[in-house]
């Protein structure tokens, strides 16, 4: 080989080295998520002004290096500028935002296991990403403002490891207007007010995936709900107490039943229900906070079914999580479930009536979703939902309710505040019969028609 040829060779190297895709951690979320470092934990100290929807904050961030660490990236929208990056104190070498992401190079390389806090200064006007599945993250409400993280928005009010097996603690001070109240994931452990201003300061222990990390502001009023096996709160506006209590006044009941099935409430600070003062499309779940809107307070108990689907993500989803988004349905199955056994239990319809009505409707539809791995763009499918309730159901006919309810505490017990994947689920299951279930899996899960039920 010749110099020239030498010379052409290494350009091609390097031109293919900088063509070469980064590395992806989720297919289904491409862009989120990061190399190189564990989060322990994050400490948020904000100051949010409602008039002019004006955040500014900063974020400590605590972890431990996983390989020699030259530069490395956290998940920040573009909608937040950053003034000041530190790392052990130090300023790195560099520190840059781009492509939702904020890329620092520091001045020399940490070794692997090596401790390290960062520190980063931002600001901005939070709002929205728009993706797949509509608007995500921090959003202005008519006086206040909320944010729904599922499944990509906490990088647009922090900067974080946004992937939902990326699990830390949490405390988060946020400041605003006085006549405001401001409600973080955890307890309130501080309320002081200063100059017009109430700074309100959560602590989330419980190892907590930043989709699930929530900030809701608004001219509510907070109200404890009695008889109720795990302590439970109200936070909404003055003028829908009444319709409230007509509305979520089962909740406890719901409590009662969901601890009974499924093992205990994961959080030791209970549980919050936010109705806000706007409407929304859907109900919102976060870490021990369901975020409904005023139409769901009708007065008719017309959102009972999603009271209870949002309760039981508290077990499903929020401390159970899919460790990849492909295994969605081991959070919106079995809440979709858990709204079936409510009414079975509660004198509605059997989850047995509700299967058959189900699975009639399903076998309308395309044939063509794999429950597994449905897709990005299908992985909040309604058919999801229902598919995975049916798989659930499937399962509990063939071994039996003692065998199915003891899997399900089995279940949250040994993946309490951790991540899991089906097939952690369907070995899990194996240990609660003598018979093979692959085929019931490999109908259910892996094949895109629909069984017979």
């Amino acid at each position: 080989m010749t110099r020239s040829d030498k010379a052409v060779s290494k350009a091609a190297k390097k031109a293919a080295k900088k063509a070469s895709p980064a590395p992806v951690i989720d297919p289904y979320l491409p862009g989120n998520g990061n190399f190189g470092y564990r989060v322990s934990r994050y400490e948020l100290e904000l100051e949010y002004k409602v008039s002019a929807n004006r955040l500014a904050g900063s974020a400590t961030i605590t972890a431990v290096t996983l390989a020699q660490l030259r530069t490395f990236t956290l998940d920040l929208a573009h909608t937040l500028s950053v003034s000041r990056v530190s790392v052990n104190g130090r300023r790195p070498a560099q520190f840059r935002c781009s492509n939702g992401k904020l890329l620092i190079t520091l001045a020399a390389p940490l070794p692997a296991g090596a401790a390290m806090t960062v520190l980063v200064r931002y600001s901005g006007n939070p709002r929205p990403i728009d993706t797949y599945w509509g608007e995500v993250g921090f959003e202005e409400l008519s006086n206040g403002a909320l944010v729904a993280g599922q499944p990509n928005g906490a990088a647009t009010w922090f900067p974080c490891d946004d992937h939902p097996s990326a699990k830390a603690s949490y405390r988060v001070e946020i400041s605003t207007d006085s006549p405001y109240y401001a409600i973080a994931n955890g307890d309130l452990v501080s309320r002081r007010v200063r100059a017009g201003h109430t700074v309100w300061t959560y602590e989330q222990a419980e190892p907590t995936s930043s989709y699930l990390m929530t900030l809701q502001i608004g001219m509510y009023e907070r109200h404890r709900l009695a008889k109720s096996p795990v302590p439970m709160h109200a936070v909404l506006p003055p003028r829908l107490k009444r319709d409230f209590d007509h509305d979520f006044d089962r909740q406890p009941q719901m409590m009662k039943l969901f601890v009974k099935l499924f093992g205990p409430y994961p959080l030791a600070t209970g549980y919050i229900v936010v109705v806000t003062d706007d409407d929304l499309e859907i109900p919102l779940e976060a870490q021990g906070i369901s975020i409904f809107g005023a139409n769901h307070c009708d007065g008719h108990r017309g959102a009972e079914r999603l009271i209870a689907h949002e309760l039981a993500h508290q077990w499903f989803g929020n401390s159970v999580t899919a460790r990849h988004w492909r295994d969605i349905w081991l959070h919106e199955g079995f809440a979709c479930y858990a709204e079936w056994l409510w009414s079975e239990n509660s004198g509605g319809p059997s989850a047995a009536e509700w299967a058959g009505r189900y699975h009639h409707k399903l076998a309308d539809l395309p044939q063509d979703l794999l429950l597994s791995d449905p897709g990005p763009k299908d992985m909040f499918d309604d058919r999801v939902y229902k598919r995975g309730a049916l798989t659930l159901h499937v399962l509990r006919n063939r071994i039996g309710d003692k065998n199915f309810f003891a899997l399900l505490q089995d279940w949250t017990t040994k993946y309490r505040h951790s991540t899991a994947f089906t097939d952690d689920f369907t070995g899990l299951a194996a240990r609660y019969t003598d018979e093979s279930l692959q085929p019931l899996w490999q109908a259910w899960l892996y094949s895109k028609a629909l069984p017979p039920l």
